[in-house]
């Protein structure tokens, strides 16, 4: 397995769909880097050269913030957002829907399962 930015991707795979195993990294931005590098984005990860292998894992860690960085900047940006109060850091302080979806009868996946009056029966 090859190892980029931390995370060993798959060698079956295409080298396009690859790179979507690393954190911050979608099919859009594995075709731009493919085509930066110059590689072809429907060879296997198994037969790149080590030099092809090198440009990519390079232009990665230069140009793009991906794993435990983009991690860190993300839980910071919400920790931020309940630091100030703000509508969506209550939102997110309550665990419920932060981008305005409804909750009277969805949103099962965000606030857990429904809570029953009286408790559960015996």
């Amino acid at each position: 397995m090859a190892r980029i930015a931390g995370v060993d991707i798959p060698n079956e795979k295409r080298i396009v769909t690859s790179l979507t195993y690393i954190f911050g990294i979608g099919p859009t931005r594995a075709r731009k880097i493919c085509e930066t590098c110059e590689v072809d984005p429907e060879v296997k990860t198994k037969d790149l050269t080590e030099e092809q292998s090198k440009l990519i894992r390079n232009l990665i860690e230069k140009d793009y913030q991906v794993e435990g960085a983009l991690r860190a900047e993300i839980s910071m940006n919400i920790q931020r957002l309940k630091d100030i109060g703000c509508y969506r850091g209550l939102r997110h302080r309550r665990n419920l829907p932060v981008r305005g979806q409804n909750t009277k009868n969805n949103a099962r996946t965000r606030k857990g399962p429904k809570s029953r009056p009286g408790g559960k029966k015996k």
